[in-house]
């Protein structure tokens, strides 16, 4: 679900960055992701056929890796601050790889919830195997995940990401309910979106910088560095919900409203359409709604303001991690708060 086009594009956006100290997040995280879904199927090691071959479905090689990069680029450039060490740990990696898992297994789960038939381009596991089958499998990648964590020996990891799937949880007993009062709903979307989309990304950070520094500050930048990227991520994915066709979404347009969803554009488009309010405490559930909604989303500026928001965060996550040492995992870092904003998928 991560667009990644040409450089020329990218640095149109940027005035901070020049061309020799530009790093394309992808090119430099990738030797340290090289074999990254290989490893994945070690942890899933499974005598069960089809347990086996659900719990591969995911993890193909052709997704884009996104928060695994991130985390090994983290990794590099809190190793670098601290002793200039540019070296990613074996255990950093495992966190790389753990964050993966989690993500994968949580995809898997809201498919299930969601009734969701189509993911990355192809059918869900629950289209495939049914929902119960799905469930099993998402369970039993978290239980893998859980392993390799418990391997990497330190407690305080564990703390920190197990607290990963406490939010995910948490995060979606948050999206099944809602708020009448409008200040309120828009708290509770945000903390929606730390919990679902970003507490990964920031744990994930936090839990690499402990592992490669022991200043407490650094693992605080680490920690608002993802938690701002992760939160800027989802709110473009709630823009592109709306501004995406399917095919290059690789899911159903209108399919947070088709779910009773009031995400970003949908709330900042109801202090121009207030007649919104009612559509949003029935989730969208009357004949008609969606439609309606869509609509007034597109005739108002809810998706600018959200784009404007996703901003923001962004912003956020530079000043950052520019508290960090120079290095080109920093630089990377900065760019793909740029990225995260100019993607169309």
């Amino acid at each position: 679900r991560f667009h990644h086009t040409s450089t020329s594009h990218w640095c149109s956006c940027s005035k901070t960055i020049s061309d020799e100290k530009y790093q394309d997040p992808f090119q430099l995280g990738r030797k340290d992701l090289k074999n990254l879904y290989e490893d994945i199927k070690k942890e899933l090691l499974i005598s069960a056929a089809e347990l086996k071959e659900m719990c591969d479905y995911y993890f193909d090689g052709k997704g884009k890796a996104f928060r695994p990069m991130i985390v090994v680029l983290m990794a590099r450039a809190c190793n670098i601050h601290h002793n200039n060490s540019k070296e990613v740990q074996a255990s950093q990696r495992s966190v790389a790889i753990i964050a993966e898992m989690i993500h994968t297994a949580s995809l898997v789960h809201d498919d299930v919830i969601d009734d969701a038939n189509s993911r990355r381009g192809k059918r869900t596991l629950n289209q495939i195997w049914g929902e119960r089958k799905a469930v099993l499998a998402g369970d039993f990648i978290l239980s893998a995940a859980s392993v390799a964590l418990a391997r990497i020996g330190n407690t305080t990891i564990i703390s920190v990401l197990t607290q990963v799937i406490e939010d995910l949880v948490r995060g979606e007993f948050l999206q099944l309910g809602s708020k009448e009062n409008e200040n309120e709903r828009f708290a509770h979307y945000l903390e929606k979106t730390f919990k679902k989309t970003a507490s990964l990304i920031a744990n994930s950070c936090k839990a690499v910088s402990i592992l490669g520094c022991p200043d407490p500050k650094v693992h605080e930048i680490a920690y608002q560095y993802g938690k701002n990227v992760g939160i800027a991520f989802q709110l473009i994915d709630d823009v592109l919900d709306f501004t995406s066709c399917a095919d290059h979404l690789g899911k159903p347009t209108a399919a947070d409203l088709k779910l009773g969803l009031a995400t970003g554009p949908v709330l900042f488009a109801c202090r121009q359409f207030p007649e919104m309010n009612a559509m949003i405490m029935r989730r969208f559930s009357k004949p008609g709604d969606v439609e309606r909604a869509w609509k007034y989303v597109l005739q108002s500026d809810g998706v600018q303001q959200t784009t404007y928001l996703a901003q923001r965060y962004c912003h956020a996550a530079t000043r950052e991690i520019r508290k960090l040492r120079p290095s080109p995992e920093r630089e990377a870092l900065v760019h793909l708060t740029e990225m995260v904003l100019t993607r169309d998928k």
